[in-house]
């Protein structure tokens, strides 16, 4: 029996981590520089893409995992675990807006820049989609909070400058359900 070519052993490493990994990961993993690593994981995603196989190689938080497809997603809805969590409440998208576009912030500023409660924060983090960042050199030396890899991974954002401009308004394809 052959050795699996490096795109076999990308392919067997994203389906065996079940997180995202980085081409650093991989090339350390296999062996190989992060060039070919990175060639190597691009190859993939393209073959995998082109197959119709039912999953595709998604880049999300610094980056590559196995997801499948939100076309196919409703499909297997009974498959699928962990259930989704109930949508998050338009004040909890407004406070979580506030906390991406302008972290590392306070909870007066949230609310200052909201023009009401930020009372979700405690909802935010225990869906470890916000997290404690360290404190103000306010008065008071308030908490500042920001985002979490996992607000990454739940949005589909490979980091923060995949934010939508704020101004384009455009942000109907984060909400990915």
């Amino acid at each position: 029996m052959s050795a699996p070519s490096l795109q076999a052993l990308i392919g067997a490493a994203l389906l065996a981590a079940g997180r995202p990994v980085t081409v650093r990961e991989l090339a350390g993993v296999l062996g190989v520089p992060e060039d070919a690593a990175q060639r190597a994981t691009d190859a993939f995603a393209a073959r995998v893409q082109g197959a119709d196989l039912g999953f595709v190689v998604e880049a999300v938080a610094g980056g590559y995992r196995l997801v499948v497809p939100p076309v196919t997603a409703p499909h297997l809805a009974p498959l699928l675990s962990p259930p989704p969590l109930p949508a998050l409440s338009s004040a909890a998208l407004e406070v979580l807006a506030v906390i991406a576009y302008r972290q590392p912030v306070t909870r007066a500023e949230i609310e200052a820049m909201r023009g009401g409660s930020a009372s979700t924060v405690v909802t935010l983090q225990e869906r470890e989609l916000v997290k404690v960042v360290g404190r103000s050199d306010a008065v008071g030396q308030p908490l500042l909070y920001g985002t979490t890899e996992r607000f990454l991974l739940e949005f589909g954002l490979t980091s923060l400058g995949d934010l939508p401009p704020l101004e384009s308004g455009n942000f109907a394809h984060l909400l990915r359900g």
